[in-house]
């Protein structure tokens, strides 16, 4: 009795010594996050102040020489981007994730699903400029579009990219629905395909909308890909055709010599990107709760 009790000390020690390594790594993630918010407030917040909220929120030009610091085409640039990344990778994706799991014989998805995680690891730059040797000049030559640097080409490539997010996490949603839920259906009557998509996918919605939150997060937050084929012109678009400047693009644009209220007027750019996100976020979560 003694002894055992003498070997269960030493697994008790250790369960408590990781249980504290767990904890302290899970503050210093939280720390971390409360850090960049309260450094990203309090010098934004001033700023947008400073500037006026309507001036700053709804101005229609940003020029730092001239003290205008407008950001309203950067957010209409940054939403028509990302609603056109979303309607081309979501449905994508999903598909793509559906006939991974369900449809897609042995031999070929060995060699697709190394494929589709080696997407996820290709730099953003390397997309950027496949996307400007390639969408460009092709987009260019379907439409007539001047310079080919527009919405659509940036939407596109921003599509290709949240690809991989998208498909991993939905396939592992659908994997993870239990056989149950299509054999059932089977024995109903229904086909395999019907079962799939009128049983499983269902099941697995909760996952597959985590999926698109990350995949849509990623468009959001990126940049140089962007800056490269969107145009990066701070101006509002009056269509899909139309080049465009995002948030991210001007904050990564500008800020290596920007100084004094410019400067300023970028860290509240990012403020702004934040709650942008963050509204997102919060949109989806309401959406899974209503749904669930």
């Amino acid at each position: 009795m003694t002894q055992k009790k003498r070997a269960g000390h030493p697994a008790k020690a250790r369960e408590t010594l990781m249980h504290i390594v767990f904890l302290l790594t899970a503050c210093i993630s939280i720390i971390a996050v409360v850090l960049i918010c309260v450094f990203m407030f309090a010098n934004g917040l001033p700023t947008i102040a400073k500037i006026g909220p309507a001036n700053f929120l709804l101005g229609t030009t940003w020029k730092p020489l001239n003290d205008l610091y407008g950001i309203l085409p950067m957010i209409v640039g940054s939403l028509y981007v990302t609603a056109g990344a979303i309607l081309i990778g979501v449905p994508i994706g999903i598909l793509c994730a559906v006939y991974l799991a369900r449809f897609c014989p042995k031999q070929l998805y060995a060699v697709l699903k190394p494929l589709i995680d080696l997407l996820a690891g290709i730099p953003s730059i390397v997309y950027g400029f496949f996307g400007l040797v390639v969408i460009v000049p092709l987009i260019q030559q379907l439409t007539g579009a001047s310079g080919g640097k527009n919405i659509l080409t940036a939407s596109i490539m921003l599509g290709i990219m949240i690809l991989p997010t998208i498909i991993s996490v939905s396939e592992s949603a659908i994997r993870a629905v239990p056989e149950s839920y299509y054999e059932g259906a089977l024995a109903l009557g229904a086909t395999h395909e019907r079962s799939v998509f009128f049983a499983v996918l269902p099941a697995a919605k909760s996952g597959i909308l985590a999926g698109v939150i990350l995949g849509v997060g990623r468009a959001i937050g990126e940049a140089t890909a962007v800056k490269m084929v969107a145009g990066n012109q701070a101006i509002l678009p009056d269509s899909i055709l139309s080049g465009v400047r995002t948030l991210t693009s001007n904050i990564v644009v500008e800020m290596g010599y920007a100084e004094g209220m410019h400067r300023e007027a970028l860290i509240a750019t990012a403020v702004v990107l934040f709650v942008f996100v963050l509204i997102i976020n919060l949109a989806f979560s309401a959406i899974k709760k209503k749904e669930g």
